[in-house]
């Protein structure tokens, strides 16, 4: 019995790790592996493990959630160009979604991201050289939280990979 649950553990984190390269929330995957781990085999993972997974997972969607926002105000954009930023990424990846799934939706999140802060910050400014300069920083923070996102959920597997082979 506690093969199948190994097995469903490393397919969790695997399926994670996916999902976070995809931009997707695979983390909370590798939370629901620990918590799995932690309730059917308490000597492998404890509740300290589980905790700081969820406190990993919340703070990963927060900083997800912001990276547009905090994208365009390094580059000196506004607080408008942040918002439309953020707004611009999650109707991106709405509309992104059903026509080309998965990768419609990062492509999506980018595009919006950038079409919404460039029309906030050209809106604002008069200049596209300067609002586009603008309008990349979003980009780039996404782009940089996806390969966050990504690397914490592979140390994450890791970790728990690790417990449940002591």
């Amino acid at each position: 019995m506690n093969l199948i649950f190994y097995i469903l553990i490393v397919l969790l984190g695997l399926a994670g790790l996916i999902l976070s390269v995809l931009s997707l929330s695979g983390t909370w995957c590798v939370l629901l592996a620990a918590a799995l781990a932690w309730w059917r085999m308490p000597e492998t993972v404890g509740p300290a493990t589980v905790i700081v997974f969820a406190l990993l997972c919340i703070a990963t969607e927060a900083l997800e959630a912001l990276a547009g926002f905090l994208g365009v105000q390094k580059r000196g954009g506004s607080r408008l160009g942040g918002a439309a930023a953020i707004l611009g990424g999650l109707a991106g990846a709405v509309i992104g979604t059903p026509v080309f799934p998965i990768l419609g939706t990062v492509a999506g999140m980018l595009l919006g991201s950038f079409a919404g802060a460039f029309l906030a910050e050209y809106g604002r400014l008069k200049r596209s050289t300067h609002a586009s300069h603008i309008a990349f920083g979003a980009v780039w923070a996404r782009l940089a939280v996806m390969l966050l996102k990504t690397v914490l959920t592979l140390g994450m597997s890791l970790w728990l990979l690790i417990g449940l082979l002591r």
